[in-house]
């Protein structure tokens, strides 16, 4: 499973660049989408995530296998793209869009499942974390050629469609051969099922809660950042290229560098610990980068912004893994991804409505402020567990028993 996820994250790095960068960039330069087409399409990812547990259920209670239904969402991904390049119209390009992003968004907690299954718990995090690095390294090398591509040629836009298209097909050729067992069936018919643990698992319910908390302030400040560097109302108006290694180069840079570091770290280090260091991490990056109108406070926060995401990496997809029954991590992870795209959704609709009235410096403090009582609420569980952590939390503590 390493040897094919390393080439999977080349086509993963290459597709993601779609809904990061330039389907957005088609949308507005070539098709003169409208916002609310735009929202859509950038809620496309948030779309997938928020029905990934209907996703779980139905391979459960099929017996499908993992590998075979990521491949086939990722080709459906595939013909979404090319259905786009062939028809480029507003209506069809929304929807079709959100489609396919929504289709590989969703798979994610069976991924996660394979990784739980092949990848050994002293090691998961390092093997995860290289390939987040070939990731990140095949996206920014794209987006940078892909950008001088449709810069110089205007009907470049469909020709990229195709290349995303083919990289899905790629990525779908390699996960079918990933080792994959099925998923236990888990009980019951009701197709939201899986968020039964939110009830059932006392640990895992704060522990979404402080997801919920970090990842809301955190999802309201990315889209921030290109607003408060590029508006002229914020004071600072900085180019395209300085915006750009803000808020892409540098913190990618740092997600490259750092992501080796911290998968070591995440196969080591108690989670809940990890989690508060890499929450005062994101809170600290926040508040430079946005009480600072100077190039040395600008770069410092991105570059603590880019360390942290490169973290968040590793614990976002990986962290059920730790305190989830082994045959059920896919169940939490569905549950996870579920709120995940609840508020990748609201939060950046929130966050534009919030600096019609306040400040970018009073919106980054309350941002730091959702994340520092996150972090509170993570202290019980640091001080309640080993300080190394290379097993399951699970076994310290219990989980109202499922019925037979």
């Amino acid at each position: 499973m390493y040897r094919r996820e390393l080439r999977r994250a080349v086509a993963t790095g290459i597709w993601e660049t779609a809904g990061q960068t330039f389907l957005l960039l088609i949308a507005v330069r070539d098709l003169q989408a409208g916002a609310w087409a735009k929202g859509l399409v950038a809620a496309g990812s948030s779309v997938g995530l928020m029905l990934s547990p209907l996703l779980t259920s139905a391979v459960s209670a099929r017996g499908a296998s993992l590998a075979t239904t990521v491949a086939w969402f990722y080709r459906l991904s595939a013909v979404c793209f090319l259905a786009v390049a062939v028809w480029p119209v507003v209506p069809v390009f929304v929807v079709l869009c959100m489609t396919g992003l929504a289709a590989v968004a969703v798979t994610t907690p069976l991924l996660t499942q394979m990784y739980q299954d092949n990848y050994p718990d002293t090691a998961r995090g390092r093997l995860f974390s290289r390939s987040v690095m070939v990731r990140v390294a095949a996206g920014a090398l794209f987006a940078e050629l892909a950008g001088r591509w449709i810069a110089v040629d205007r009907t470049g836009s469909r020709g990229l469609l195709v290349v995303y298209a083919l990289a899905m097909l790629f990525a779908a050729a390699q996960v079918a051969e990933y080792p994959s067992g099925r998923l236990r069936s888990g009980g019951g018919s009701h197709p939201l099922r899986a968020l039964r643990w939110v009830r059932d698992d006392a640990l895992f319910r704060r522990t979404l809660v402080c997801w919920m908390l970090m990842g809301f302030a955190n999802l309201m400040m990315v889209p921030l950042r290109v607003e408060y560097l590029a508006n002229p109302r914020h004071g600072l108006a900085h180019s395209a290229a300085t915006v750009a290694l803000l808020t892409a180069v540098i913190p990618n840079a740092m997600r490259l560098v750092m992501s080796p570091i911290w998968g070591w770290v995440f196969d080591r280090v108690n989670f809940f610990a990890l989690r508060v260091v890499l929450n005062l991490g994101f809170a600290l990056g926040i508040l430079t980068f946005f009480t600072s109108d100077t190039m040395t406070g600008l770069l410092t926060g991105a570059v603590l912004f880019g360390v942290a995401m490169a973290g968040g990496d590793v614990a976002w997809t990986l962290w059920v893994t730790k305190i989830a029954p082994p045959d059920r991590v896919a169940e939490y992870m569905s549950v996870h991804t579920f709120f995940t795209g609840l508020r990748g959704m609201a939060a950046p609709v929130a966050v534009f409505h919030l600096v019609m009235h306040l400040s970018v410096a009073t919106v980054s403090a309350i941002s730091a402020a959702l994340i520092v009582l996150a972090t509170l609420i993570l202290l019980r569980e640091v001080r309640g567990q080993p300080a190394r952590d290379p097993g399951r939390v699970v076994v310290e503590r219990s989980v109202r028993a499922e019925p037979p």
